[in-house]
């Protein structure tokens, strides 16, 4: 099956479920795509906040042109460069402006997205270290991502702890 395919799928069977007063229809998560930087300091210095490579931003269009008709209704990325490049293909596809929230801030962000997007389908653009945290804390299984992964969609629905991954 296309990957647009399940997407779109994934997002019909999420809105047959019904609607849990705590919880949201359907949260993506992603990493953020591949770094400039590569992931590694030059010469001993890392940068603090590289932006996208041409691969990174090849991905985020990938990413947006997947998720343009998943009824995305919420972006959150947090306050590092490359998750907000990363979103923002989608967000300006959908016409929406992605919430900075620090990346150190699960319990905030899980909270907001309890009083602010109830029945939403939302995106969410963290890091290797966050993502982990994130999907616990929406009820979804442990994972782990190495340092060289970028390629995978979380596809969560909080009702129900049910979690889904996609290569892209």
């Amino acid at each position: 099956m296309h990957r647009k395919h399940l997407v779109a799928l994934l997002t019909v069977v999420a809105l047959a479920v019904p609607t849990v007063a705590a919880a949201q229809r359907l949260v993506y998560v992603v990493r953020h795509a591949e770094r400039a930087d590569g992931g590694m300091p030059a010469a001993g210095v890392a940068k603090p906040d590289p932006p996208l490579s041409e691969a990174g931003e090849a991905r985020a269009d990938k990413l947006a042109s997947m998720l343009a008709v998943s009824g995305v209704t919420a972006v959150y990325a947090t306050e590092f460069v490359r998750t907000q490049q990363t979103a923002a293909p989608l967000a300006a596809a959908l016409k929406l402006k992605p919430v900075v929230m620090p990346s150190s801030g699960t319990a905030d962000l899980v909270a907001r997205l309890k009083a602010d997007h109830r029945n939403d389908i939302v995106l969410i653009v963290g890091h290797s270290n966050s993502i982990p945290e994130i999907i616990k804390a929406l009820g979804g299984p442990p994972v782990t991502i190495a340092d060289d992964e970028y390629d995978k969609l979380f596809i969560i629905v909080p009702a129900t702890g049910a979690m889904t991954v996609i290569r892209y």
